[in-house]
C-alpha cells in the first residue's frame, strides 16, 4: 500500500524544518525535501497525473497499431524505463521527506528490495497490448545489478511481459542508455520510446546544462508523441542535474 502524504503530514515535515540550523539557501536546500514531498502529493493525489499517463499510453496503443501494420522483416521492440515510468516510487519521496532527507542510495536499495511499488496508470495494460501484437518489451533501466531480482519481482507480480533476464538491462559501467539501446538494436527494429527523463529517449540529452537540453527537446520535436512517449515526473531527473550544474546560482 502506498504512504500517502496527508495535510497533517505535510504540516509536520514543514514543523521540523524550522527546528534545523539554519543553512545557505541555494537551489538545492530550497527545494529538498519540500519539492518532492510535494510533487510526490499530486502524483499520489491529483487526477490529472493519472490523465496524462492513460492519455500517454491511449496515444502509444494508436501509434503502435500503426508501427505494427508498417512492419518489415525485422523484429519489433519498444523500450522502456522502468521507474517513474512503469512503476510509481511516490511513496518513497514521501518517506524521504518526512524524514527530512532526500534520495541516497541506501535507503533506495531499501525501498527496490521491498517490490512494492505499485503501477504507473495505463502501463500494464500498453505493455501487455504491445506483446499481444508480437511486440518485444525491453526494461532499460539505471538500476543496479543488485536490484535485478527486486526489480524481476515488481515486474511480474503485475504480469508485465518479458519481465525477464534478457529483456531487463540494467546500469552497469553508466548511466547513459544508448549502449544498451544499440544492443537492442541489433536484433530488432525499435519503433517506441517510454520515459520520464529525455535520457530515455536519446543520448543527445545526457549530460547538457539545462539550456542545452531544452533546444535539444524543441530540435526532436517531431518525436514526441510518435516514437517517444514522455510520463510526468516532477519528483526527480535529470533536468535538475542540470539546473544545478548551470552557471545559474
Amino acid at each position: 500500500m502506498k504512504w500517502i502524504l496527508t495535510s497533517v503530514m505535510v504540516a509536520g515535515l514543514f514543523a521540523c524544518k524550522t527546528t534545523r540550523p539554519a543553512v545557505e539557501k541555494t537551489a538545492d536546500t530550497q527545494l529538498l525535501p519540500g519539492g518532492p514531498a510535494w510533487a510526490a502529493l499530486w502524483q499520489q493525489r491529483s487526477g490529472e497525473y493519472k490523465a496524462l499517463c492513460l492519455q500517454a499510453y491511449q496515444l502509444a496503443a494508436l501509434r503502435l497499431d500503426q508501427y505494427v501494420a508498417a512492419k518489415g522483416n525485422k523484429a519489433l521492440a519498444v523500450v522502456t524505463d522502468i521507474d517513474e515510468t512503469v512503476l510509481d516510487n511516490s511513496p518513497y519521496s514521501v518517506h524521504q521527506a518526512l524524514a527530512g532527507k532526500s534520495y541516497d542510495d541506501k535507503s533506495w536499495m531499501e525501498w527496490t528490495a521491498k517490490a512494492a511499488a505499485d503501477t504507473v496508470p495505463g502501463a500494464p495494460s500498453f505493455f501487455k497490448y504491445a506483446a499481444s501484437k508480437g511486440v518485444a518489451v525491453f526494461y532499460i533501466t539505471n538500476r543496479a545489478e543488485s536490484e535485478r531480482a527486486a526489480t524481476l519481482k515488481n515486474l511480474q507480480q503485475y504480469q508485465f511481459p518479458d519481465a525477464d533476464d534478457q529483456h531487463l538491462l540494467l546500469k552497469s559501467t553508466t548511466s547513459g542508455k544508448e549502449p544498451r539501446r544499440q544492443q537492442v538494436m541489433k536484433d530488432y527494429e525499435i519503433v517506441m520510446l517510454f520515459g520520464d527523463n529525455l535520457g530515455d529517449f536519446a543520448a543527445t540529452f545526457d549530460k547538457k546544462p539545462f539550456e542545452e537540453r531544452n533546444a535539444a527537446a524543441l530540435k526532436a520535436a517531431p518525436n514526441f508523441g510518435s516514437r517517444y512517449i514522455v510520463l510526468p515526473n516532477p519528483m526527480y531527473g535529470d533536468w535538475e542535474g542540470a539546473l544545478y550544474n548551470s552557471s545559474i546560482s
